[in-house]
Order: structure tokens, then sequence, then C-alpha cells
């Protein structure tokens, strides 16, 4: 009889990922609706082999080191910063990630943002439900952008920014990108993307749209300093990480008009603190983070987060492993 491990799962998984495991494995599920406490999840993952966790959850040194049984590390993202790869993979640990099943749900997500901070529509549904319509008398109370024939920056020309450059093409918007080296003349022409310097991207975009990872390299990427370099009629937008951008530094921006509105996904701090001062701003579209919460893709993440694990577990190659 083959053994069966012992499994933590700090959230909710969709069903057939979930009787997936619980085929293979004893699971062990947090069904709270906010992250375990560390205290606890350290005391939980104590006689675990495997864990399943979330970006919510910080696996770090101290957590890792007190998992003496641990194997593996499966996380229902395609980010893995909350987690101290470089400890876990000393300490013989395999880390799984579901990346490519969230591009298009992201993408759209990114288009989405682009729409409703240009054409204003989250504050056109403040003012029907604060019941102020009859306050817009004049034809220019109430305008906003068109996205056609803009010109959107893209930092990041990974999967999920191609496919964002596809999506703007429909739109009918200009492309331009910056990544670390350019993709091939082959994608560009496909595209219809032009690769331009940080520099040029920041100065001609009309719209600037974040796809890149969260590192050292990236950390406050956008800042006072890039703001200042950007158009006063111009856009930012961030489905990628929280903390590239200074969100001190952006509400200032957006206070003195230094940039002329944002549509963020992602935040510093998450969920947003009741204070942020974000959340005073009319010029700013914010959403909970839900780049890749469609039913459709979070089956995906929930099937391949449970095979990574199982694979793990069994001496065999993850479908994704970091």
């Amino acid at each position: 009889m083959k053994k069966r491990f012992n499994v933590l799962v700090t959230r909710r998984l969709h069903t057939s990922a979930l009787d997936e495991l619980k085929r293979k494995c004893n699971v062990s599920l947090h069904i709270g609706k906010i992250p375990i406490p560390k205290k606890n999840l350290i005391d939980k993952i104590k006689n675990m082999d495997g864990l399943v966790c979330h970006p919510y959850d910080t696996i770090d040194k101290e957590v890792i080191k007190n998992s003496k049984n641990l194997k593996v590390i499966s996380t229902f993202s395609v980010g893995f910063d909350h987690i101290d790869v470089n400890f876990a993979k000393s300490q013989g640990i395999k880390i799984g990630y579901t990346p490519e099943v969230l591009t298009n749900a992201t993408a759209e997500l990114t288009i989405g943002l682009i729409l409703d901070v240009l054409r204003r529509i989250s504050e056109g549904d403040r003012i029907i439900r604060n019941k102020k319509w009859n306050q817009i008398f004049g034809a220019y109370d109430y305008t906003g952008t068109e996205v056609s024939g803009k010109t959107i920056g893209i930092i990041g020309m990974g999967r999920i920014g191609r496919e964002v450059a596809r999506k703007a093409n429909g739109l009918g918007m200009n492309i331009i990108y910056h990544n670390r080296k350019p993709i091939s003349k082959r994608i560009e022409n496909m595209l219809k993307a032009k690769y331009v310097s940080e520099n040029m991207l920041y100065k001609n975009s009309d719209i600037i749209s974040l796809h890149v990872p969260y590192n050292n390299d990236t950390h406050h990427l956008m800042n006072s300093k890039i703001f200042k370099k950007m158009k006063k009629t111009s856009f930012l937008i961030n489905t990628s990480r929280g903390k590239i951008v200074n969100e001190k530094q952006l509400v200032n921006a957006l206070m003195k008009k230094e940039i002329q509105g944002a549509g963020m996904d992602v935040y510093e701090s998450e969920p947003v603190k009741r204070n942020s001062p974000l959340l005073k701003l009319e010029n700013v579209v914010l959403a909970p983070h839900v780049g890749s919460s469609t039913n459709e893709t979070r089956q995906k993440m929930s099937d391949i987060t449970a095979r990574n694990l199982i694979l793990a577990l069994e001496g065999k190659k993850l479908l994704y492993s970091v």
C-alpha cells in the first residue's frame, strides 16, 4: 500500500483539485476567510509533507525551518515572492507555481482597467448611485478619453505583456514597449510593437502598463522621478506586483496632476489599508487583486497546483517548477 502523504492547504481550491488531493493525501484544509496567522501556520506545518499556499501566505525561513518533513511547496499563483525560494531549495524542497494559465484573464483585466479609468466608467457609476446625475449639465462636465489612437507603453513583454499588446491592437492603439531585451522581429511585427528605451516610453506613452516580476531591480520602479517624465495626460496601469509602484509618490503625482489617472489591481500592502489616500482619489480605479479571478482560470490554477504537489511527492517532474 502506497504511503499517504500529509498535506496542508491554506485556502480552498476548486473541488476537482481538492478531490484529487484527497484521493492520494491526508489533507488538512484551512477554511477561514483570512490567511493563517504565522504562529498557527508554523504549528500546522510541522508534520506536513506538502504545502499548498497562496500569495497572502508568507512562507519565509522561519516557517520552512519548522517543517522538518516538507518536500514540496505548491503555490496557487504565478508569482512566488512570498516564498523564500533560495532557503527552500537549500533544504531540498521543490517549488511549484502556475504560470501561463493566467495570461488571458490578467490581460483582459488590464484592458478593462484601461477602458474604465480613461472613460471614467466607475466614476460615472458613483455619480448615478449618489443621485448626482442631474448635476451634469454642460457638454464638458463629464468627458473621458478615447483609447483608439493612443499609445500604450508596455513595460515587460512576457506572456501577459504580449497578450495585452494583442488586445490593444484590436482597440486601435499604438504599441511601444521596453523589455530587458527586444523580442524577436517576427513577434514585433505580429504585435505591431516597437521597442524603445525606458525614457522614450515614459515620455511618449499615453498609457503605461506594467507587466514585470517583482525583484530588487523592479522595487519602486515607478516613482516620483518617473512620474515627472510622463505626460500630464497619461495613465498608469498596474496588474503586475504592488511594490513595483511607490504608492505614496503615485498619490502625490495624481494629486499634483503630474499624471491624469491610474488603474490598479495590486498594492504595496494587501488588503489596502482603510486609511489609504488612494481611496479618496476620483481619478483612480481600484480592483481587489483579481487579475486571475475568472472561473475558468481559477479551475486551471487549482488543477495545476494540485498536480504539481502530487507529482513532487511521487518523486516526479513538476508541471511548472521554480
